[in-house]
């Protein structure tokens, strides 16, 4: 991901959390706030209750990947804004899938999702 992509001040994380709205999962909690930027930055935190450092590692890289996948599975999403996620213990062990699924979900609870636009009549009927 891209540096101006991504949360790294301590502060930015603790204004996310503190003034942000947030959507939890049994996996992972999200945390969002308007940043007033043409782009998303995002944030990942894991603590050490989740494991130790190899485990902590891993669960940030599926995090990563999996935010980095979803616009072009799903769609685009909305700009402007600090993502932050807090992963939870239970994530550990889980398949990229699973975490991808997760990332899915907490992302269309918090509207960031760009709608789909309208079919044209043309391509609505099937020829």
């Amino acid at each position: 991901m891209e540096r101006a992509l991504r949360l790294t001040y301590d502060a930015d994380f603790r204004r996310v959390r503190k003034q942000g709205r947030s959507w939890a999962h049994p996996f992972a909690i999200l945390c969002t706030l308007p940043n007033n930027l043409p782009h998303n930055r995002y944030g990942f935190s894991v603590s050490k209750r989740v494991g130790g450092a190899v485990v902590r590692n891993r669960v940030k890289r599926l995090l990563r990947e999996a935010v980095r996948t979803t616009p072009k599975e799903v769609g685009p999403l909305v700009s402007g804004y600090d993502v932050v996620f807090i992963a939870r213990p239970p994530i550990v062990g889980h398949s990229y899938a699973d975490v991808c699924e997760v990332v899915r979900m907490l992302l269309r609870r918090a509207t960031l999702f760009l709608p789909a636009p309208p079919l044209l009549a043309e391509e609505a009927q099937p020829a």
